[in-house]
């Protein structure tokens, strides 16, 4: 009896240790299944865990080096550990974004963890653009069909990385005249992307869009009002608008100077008003776009495609103009559309990741060379001093350098370069 009764102990041991085995095995299994399920762009655009932003990886003043799949790399393991899992990019016609792609799925071969999403640029241009003759703005560029065929093949190369295609880049607003084309030119190319999409010869989870001002999605002069707006709206799978309430503190001021009823205030109250009133003035021009897009009976996600601040200027924004530029201004507004939009269910990519300094080769002080949160050598800027605090960028470097803050970390040196933005009736000069 003792005998039987052991091995019939054991027995029901093994048993209830198998049955264990199993159920771990099994939650093993469907946590695995679950960290490697494919994500939509519906799942995770407006997602906040899931933050967005414009990205270029050039180092140089010119495109014509272009960042390494190491540098690459690099720059995504930084943006990785302040939580952005979903990057912009602009054209296809350069290795930028193809190699950008390679090296995302590099990462995630070496950590099945990783994850990075792009909502992936194909440039669009009218006939003439970039060159000494005349931008014909009624006719596409014939370099418009192979872009869009590459941006079709790099998003069925990497289906688990590209959830987002977008057609052209402020495209269609017409102070792009250098190259700007008809809505119907863009309408013609969503058109073409969807039909393949029913084809199956693109996911049916990928989502297309174009990413323009918020004028060219109908959110100001009723000149861009047209029946192939109307149909363009309909045809995307939602709105990617653009706000810049930067450049609108030169083009644009009246938000922007300091009212008669704020002139008691100090400095700083001053200056984070004007901030205030910034991200209240980005907000308008979103909400505009809204109801445009409603009044044709239109109920879709509009996200922001761009929006961002620069910390240096010799220009318009400068101690001559406007006064916006510095790295105070550049956290505050930050600070402000992160919190906007993520608790609005909007994705925001913030533009940009990294200070390029192509963008005006000949001006090193230039606007455009200084929108990044980071400069070319990797230094934080002060949106992201407190990550640097909380040690998220342990161990990670660009090009050699730690991540460190700017200012070496010191905010009165900071901002004894904060300007007051003009007063309502002070003239600015024009550079």
């Amino acid at each position: 009896m003792k005998l039987a009764y052991k091995i019939s102990t054991i027995g029901m041991i093994l048993a209830i240790s198998f049955s264990c085995s199993q159920k771990q095995q099994s939650e093993n299994e469907t946590n695995q299944t679950s960290k490697n399920k494919e994500v939509t762009a519906k799942e995770i655009l407006g997602n906040p865990d899931y933050l967005a932003i414009s990205y270029g990886g050039y180092r140089q003043t010119s495109r014509d080096v272009q960042p390494t799949i190491d540098q690459l790399k690099e720059d995504m393991k930084i943006l990785s550990a302040m939580g952005i899992k979903i990057l912009r990019t602009y054209n296809v016609q350069l290795p930028h974004a193809p190699n950008l792609l390679k090296a995302i799925s590099q990462l995630k071969e070496e950590d099945s963890s990783f994850e990075m999403y792009v909502m992936l640029g194909a440039w669009i241009d009218c006939k003439n653009a970039w060159t000494d003759q005349a931008p014909d703005h009624n006719v596409e560029s014939e370099q418009n069909v192979d872009e869009i065929d590459r941006a079709v093949a790099l998003a069925n190369e990497y289906p688990d990385i590209v959830k987002v295609l977008a057609v052209g880049n402020e495209a269609m607003v017409k102070w792009a005249e250098s190259y700007y084309v008809q809505p119907s030119v863009i309408l013609k190319w969503v058109s073409h992307l969807q039909n393949l999409k029913k084809e199956g010869s693109l996911s049916s989870d990928l989502w297309i869009t174009s990413s323009d001002d918020f004028a060219s999605w109908g959110g100001a002069d009723s000149a861009y009002h047209t029946e192939d707006l109307e149909k363009l709206v309909k045809t995307v799978d939602y709105i990617s608008m653009h706000t810049y309430p930067y450049h609108n503190s030169h083009y644009n001021p009246g938000f922007w100077k300091v009212p008669e009823t704020d002139e008691q205030l100090s400095d700083i109250e001053k200056i984070d008003a004007a901030m205030q009133r910034a991200k209240e003035f980005a907000m308008s021009q979103y909400d505009s776009v809204k109801s445009y897009m409603q009044s044709l009976g239109v109920d879709k996600p509009i996200h922001i495609g761009e929006t961002g601040w620069a910390t240096v200027s010799n220009g318009h924004y400068g101690p001559k103009g406007s006064k916006a530029t510095d790295e105070y201004k550049q956290g505050l507004y930050y600070k402000h559309m992160r919190e906007w939009t993520n608790t609005s269910g909007i994705s925001c990519f913030y533009f940009e990741a990294f200070d390029e300094q192509w963008k005006d080769s000949h001006n090193p002080k230039g606007s455009e060379n200084h929108f990044g949160l980071f400069t070319l050598n990797g230094q934080a800027k002060y949106p992201v001093w407190s990550e640097v605090d909380k040690g998220t960028f342990a161990g990670l470097t660009r090009d050699g350098n730690p991540i460190v803050k700017t200012y070496e970390g010191k905010k009165d040196s900071l901002m004894a370069e904060v300007m007051v933005p003009p007063a309502h009736m002070e003239a600015t000069v024009e550079d």
